[in-house]
């Protein structure tokens, strides 16, 4: 006749075990909380000094000054994050949203005089790595799924301002016709300069590579390798 066990003796190797995990789930916990302390316990300013930069590269630049002559009074915007434009449903994490996606910036963004965006451009380099095309390209789904128009610009060969304006003619039709502000009579406009004059010196510098490279500001591209991955520690 054949005897079971008893069953103190199989419940001994199921309680070492749970002990066992118990110890190393506490001990991961305080390293994680180590891990967090050390980290709260950074200055921010001391732990990563800032320095001040350019909003836009050259190519950006020349890029709003062909968008805003092109349209003239409308809203033109440069280097706005996807979330502060877009709004999305709290049925799943907005903080896995905004890693995926909202923290990255429309290079362009061309409102009407009420800043509700009408179309993005996105201007892109003539040759960019596998990653940065995905992320490009994850960037225009989004935009286009919320019903704002994509239009990429590549560096080097932007459009001309007619050609620009003939191709959102028809957002300027859409647009409301009180949204655009018109002088009156009464009211002379106060010449502005065009950006291109307002720029020129640091353009000419920036072609010239006689420019504090520090300010020029931090490329798309460098988060590319900086996205959300699986915390494997």
């Amino acid at each position: 006749m054949e005897f079971l066990p008893p069953i103190s003796t199989l419940a001994l190797p199921a309680s070492v075990l749970l002990l066992l995990t118990l110890a190393v789930m506490r001990m991961r916990n305080r390293r994680i909380d180590r891990r967090s302390a050390a980290r709260d316990a950074l200055d921010t300013v001391n732990a990563w000094p800032p320095a001040a930069s350019r909003v836009l590269t050259v190519n950006e630049r020349e890029a709003y000054d062909v968008l805003r002559k092109a349209m003239p009074g409308f809203l033109v915007l440069a280097q706005v994050p996807l979330s502060r434009f877009l709004r999305v449903p709290s049925r799943h994490s907005y903080g896995d949203w905004l890693q995926r996606v909202g923290a990255l910036s429309a290079d362009l963004l061309l409102c009407d005089s009420g800043s509700k965006v009408l179309a993005v451009i996105d201007i892109r380099a003539r040759q960019e790595s596998e990653r940065g095309r995905r992320r490009h390209e994850r960037m225009a789904r989004v935009l286009r799924t919320a019903g704002i128009q994509v239009h990429v610009w590549r560096e080097g060969e932007l459009p001309a301002p007619a050609e620009v304006r003939h191709l959102l003619a028809p957002l300027a039709g859409k647009a409301a016709d009180g949204a655009r502000v018109t002088p009156t009579g009464s009211m002379p406009l106060i010449p502005v300069a065009e950006m291109s004059e307002i720029l020129a010196e640091g353009d000419r510098a920036a072609m010239q590579g006689s420019f504090d490279p520090g300010m020029e500001p931090v490329p798309s591209a460098f988060f590319d390798e900086l996205e959300a991955a699986p915390d494997r520690r």
